[in-house]
């Protein structure tokens, strides 16, 4: 090469232009009924309504993991809640259960 000819490069959006167009291997039809299909689907806001698809803008690897620290978040303060609940002996002594009501003891 001189050092008078122009240098050409291409990049990758020059060389997609050149690519022959692929080919439809879908009818008229076929494209149709897809098209008629996509424009029913629902919209994003309607799946979560029905609880169809998770709020939240978490990447569906990471959705799995979050629902599973929820439940146990859930699961621990369930269990503080129940260790804090009143025996029924404290509740037959406040006058809330009668004592033929108190669950007995095994």
């Amino acid at each position: 090469m001189s050092s008078n000819e122009p240098v050409t490069t291409t990049n990758a959006a020059e060389e997609a232009d050149v690519r022959p167009a692929r080919q439809n291997s879908l009818s008229a039809e076929t494209v149709q009924a897809l098209e008629k299909r996509l424009a029913q689907r629902p919209d994003r806001q309607e799946l979560q309504d029905r609880n169809i698809l998770k709020e939240g803008n978490v990447a569906p690897a990471l959705q799995a993991v979050r629902d599973q620290l929820q439940r146990s978040q859930l699961e621990d303060k369930l269990d503080q809640k129940l260790t804090q609940r009143p025996k029924p002996e404290e509740l037959v002594k406040s006058g809330i259960l009668w004592p033929e009501e108190a669950p007995t003891s095994a």
